[in-house]
């Protein structure tokens, strides 16, 4: 990442957040067993490598871990136009009769919200025949006439046309084609409420030993659900970061959660987000003091953190808003030290690649030589 000129720039530009990255540390498959990966202790410097399995060694006592329990939809289907020409859908939301925008019309019922990969676009009204044998209407651009997305009616329930002819959608930085065994390794073991369109990659880590581990050292879990969309991966494209607009995600915090952070907090323990969209869940219901909706939140440097005390995090794209996010959390400079110190030590970058471990507020000056055990 450019380091600005002052520690605290006036406007934060778009550049600040840029670095290179060798396109060999881009991970295309996932470590097996998922707690084989690397862990970078950044809560402070120096820096500490570690490996996930060491996790519950540096939490506490009365700590409490907050899990997003979405589940991946096998949104990506292919198909073909009446011309013949071939295109790909990636379904971002199914719309239901709440939530539909505008209503549902009653003789279409199977509608959702999804991005169109197609050389021309084709007319509204158009009918897409899908592979599997379902079809897809083109409606209309969503969420207005000047929407990014498309509205579509399908020919049958859109669970059923993803589950029986639909593919995980892996990342766009995974350049191979998606293969059965994504089926469960793009998947968290928390996952039960199916939803997002990519997963909460911090929890890929997690298996059962850990959770094991955790639980003998006295730290509490509990989840939220943010299903995370197609957005996450979209870049920003504005010069100064303050005029980009974020995308929605639907997320519910249960009660029993919002007891539960309670609880942590008298009991004098750290909530510890495991990924940016649990973090996204939590501060949203912080800000607007709903447990459930839609959140656009953009959390940038500067930003108030009222509930999350802990992140663990993978290692984020360039440019992009999780990287902001991060920034926001662990401090830039910091920030800018971590990533220097994850290329030169080679941790593998990105969704199926290794974590990091982040403090709030943490500030580092200038890098520092890691120490290793």
């Amino acid at each position: 990442m450019h380091t600005p000129a002052q520690p605290h720039p006036p406007e934060w530009q778009l550049s600040d957040f840029d670095f290179e990255l060798p396109e060999d540390l881009i991970a295309q498959h996932p470590c097996h067993p998922r707690s084989a990966s690397r862990l970078l202790d950044a809560r402070s410097t120096p820096l500490v490598d570690r490996h996930f399995t060491q996790l519950s060694q540096l939490l506490k006592r009365g700590d409490l871990m907050v899990f997003n329990d979405t589940q991946v939809m096998k949104a990506r289907l292919y198909g073909q136009k009446p011309s013949g020409g071939q295109f790909e859908m990636l379904i971002e939301r199914v719309l239901t009769p709440s939530q539909g925008e505008p209503p549902l019309e009653p003789d279409l019922p199977h509608q959702v919200v999804a991005h169109l990969r197609v050389s021309k676009k084709p007319l509204i009204g158009a009918t897409l025949q899908l592979v599997g044998g379902a079809t897809a209407t083109l409606l209309s651009r969503y969420p207005d006439p000047g929407g990014p997305l498309w509205r579509f009616a399908l020919s049958r329930d859109p669970m059923a046309i993803m589950s029986e002819s639909g593919h995980i959608p892996l990342p766009p930085y995974i350049t191979r084609q998606d293969e059965s065994r994504d089926q469960d390794d793009y998947q968290t073991i928390f996952a039960q409420n199916l939803g997002a369109v990519a997963a909460p990659t911090a929890a890929l880590h997690f298996e059962a030993t850990v959770l094991d581990d955790l639980a003998r050292a006295g730290v509490a879990s509990s989840r939220v659900t943010l299903h995370v969309g197609a957005g996450t991966f979209q870049p920003v494209k504005t010069a100064l970061i303050k005029d980009h607009t974020m995308h929605f995600e639907r997320y519910q915090i249960p009660a029993e959660t919002l007891q539960a952070i309670a609880d942590c907090r008298e009991r004098g323990g750290r909530v510890l987000a495991v990924g940016t969209t649990s973090v996204r869940a939590l501060e949203s219901w912080a800000q607007s003091g709903q447990a459930q909706g839609d959140t656009n939140i953009f959390i940038t440097p500067g930003f108030e953190f009222k509930v999350v005390d802990l992140l663990l995090t993978n290692f984020h794209l360039p440019k992009s808003t999780l990287l902001m996010l991060v920034s926001a959390f662990a401090g830039f400079e910091h920030m800018h030290a971590i990533y220097a110190h994850a290329i030169q030590e080679r941790y593998r970058f990105f969704s199926y690649g290794d974590a990091m471990l982040l403090e709030k507020s943490v500030r580092a000056s200038s890098p520092s030589t890691p120490s290793r055990e």
